[in-house]
This record gives structure tokens, sequence and C-alpha cells, in this order.
């Protein structure tokens, strides 16, 4: 195996990501990418706090930062205007 394919291999476990089952349109799918990562991340955030790695006041900001910039994909994708 190649280090191509070792870090393709690594990257799909550490950041998986499950096929798009909604209503198809491009913007719900940046959307549902976006949304799979915030919640990656919120995972690790978690965990590292859980862990005593970040403090709960670290976690928090962070996961406040990582809402902040779900809630302006929304917007920039025009996903906040009733259909």
């Amino acid at each position: 195996m190649d280090e191509e394919e070792i870090r393709r291999q690594k990257d799909k476990f550490f950041f998986p990501k499950s096929s798009y089952r909604g209503e198809f349109t491009p913007q719900d799918l940046v959307f549902n990418a976006n949304l799979q990562e915030f919640a990656q991340k919120v995972s690790y955030i978690c965990n590292l706090e859980t862990n005593g790695k970040i403090t709960a006041r670290e976690a928090y900001q962070q996961i406040k930062t990582l809402w902040h910039a779900l809630k302006n994909s929304i917007k920039n994708l025009g996903l906040d205007q009733p259909k």
C-alpha cells in the first residue's frame, strides 16, 4: 500500500461520510456535508473534554464557533428561506 492509499483509508476512518438520502438539491447536499462535518467535530471536542485534554469552557467555545459556522452555511446556501 502506498502513502496516498494509507492517507485515504485513514481519512475515511476518521472522517466517515454517510450517503445523502433526502430530497436532492445542490444546496441540500452541501448542507448535509457541512452538518456531518459539524457532528464529527463536536464528537471529537466532546471526547477531548471528557478525557481532560481541554476544559469545558474551551469545548463550549469551540462548539459555539462551529455552530455559528453551520448557521452561516444555512444562510449562505439560501436554506433559511421558506420553500
